[in-house]
């Protein structure tokens, strides 16, 4: 395959790219009023994932604003589950809210063979995405598509919701491991043909979002986050060679080593990761990305640059792509990411 030019390409490639490729975790949202004017006029949050014209214009909002360096689907980790049958909604303040799946029943309430036609429109979406970056000049971003990793989408359909600790479904990985080891395959296999399909329409890169891999010991870890993780990435490399993985075992710790030999390219880092103490755990052409506090951002500043210029020393001499720790907060002033893209592209 030609080499990649594109500088995140090149970086998920094992390049140093210098300066460092930039994107943001949650880019497309609540702080941007221009998101802000789309979202008042749809009914709710899964219409405005699955309704192609609109998901495609909020993905492209922040290239417009910033020129990042990537593009990536503007859906939800909770697309998928819903697109299986179950039930979801997103409830002002509360957040998503899904039916409590406890039982063997509920299990086999989920229809993998809904699947495509209810993700249709997002492959739409990343179609016009890919088309649109090319027709407005933005031909150096990659579009990013994702998906939830198993884990942490089973976590939300079996609390029924966000939740703390996550504790019944943990409760349920020990006391009933052929329902919850069902669950998880039913979700992997799902989650595989998702990110092919997303492929197939155009994504140069696929994420995984394992949001709440750090709630897991660490054999529990080993089965649910580094087992389907493996089984993923194997299964897109031969579908489809040459397209990178990120991986993000968000809170995973001193896991992050052993979450590498999952096959991705990359690993996303969380906010309290020290990055020179987690790039020795790592083999060195695997890509880090990561891992600005989204709190600084909301600060601006002499705070924000301090913080900023710490990341870029400790990943000077390997592949590195610039990214919060977690996702922008709906409070953020825009121009504080604008200066934020300015202070890492003069590194």
């Amino acid at each position: 395959m030609p080499e990649p030019t594109k500088p995140l390409l090149r970086a998920l490639a094992g390049e140093e790219v210098w300066p460092p490729p930039v994107w943001l975790m949650r880019q497309a949202g609540r702080y941007l009023p221009e998101y802000r004017a789309v979202r008042a006029g749809v009914k709710d949050f899964v219409a405005l994932c699955t309704t192609p014209e609109l998901a495609a214009e909020v993905t492209l909002q922040p290239i417009r604003r910033y020129g990042f360096d990537a593009a990536i689907l503007f859906s939800d980790i909770l697309i998928l589950p819903w697109a299986l049958g179950h039930g979801l909604e997103f409830k002002e303040g509360e957040g998503p809210v899904l039916p409590k799946l406890r039982d063997a029943a509920g299990l086999a309430a989920l229809d993998p063979a809904r699947v495509a036609d209810a993700v249709a429109p997002v492959m739409e979406t990343v179609r016009r995405v890919r088309a649109g970056l090319a027709r407005e000049g933005f031909g150096q971003t990659a579009l990013i598509g994702f998906a939830g990793a198993p884990f942490t989408v089973a976590c939300y359909m079996v609390e029924g919701g966000g939740s703390r600790d996550f504790a019944a479904t943990r409760a349920m990985a020990y006391a009933d491991p052929g329902l919850f080891g069902g669950l998880m395959d039913k979700l992997t296999e799902a989650t595989i043909g998702y990110l092919s399909a997303q492929a197939e329409a155009g994504a140069e890169v696929l994420m995984l979002f394992d949001s709440w891999a750090g709630v897991l010991s660490p054999s529990l870890f080993r089965q649910h986050v580094v087992g389907p993780a493996t089984r993923i990435v194997s299964e897109l490399n031969r579908r489809h060679p040459g397209i990178p993985v990120i991986g993000f075992p968000r809170l995973a710790g001193l896991m992050i080593g052993e979450y590498a030999a999952t096959g991705v390219n990359a690993i996303g880092m969380d906010t309290s990761m020290d990055l020179a103490r987690a790039a020795a755990l790592l083999p060195d052409g695997i890509a880090m990305q990561g891992n600005l506090d989204p709190m600084a951002l909301v600060a601006g500043g002499d705070a924000l640059f301090a913080e900023v210029d710490t990341i870029l020393l400790a990943m000077k001499r390997r592949p590195f792509i610039f990214n919060l720790g977690h996702g922008i907060v709906p409070q953020t002033p825009p121009e504080h990411v604008k200066a934020l893209v300015e202070r890492v592209r003069a590194a």
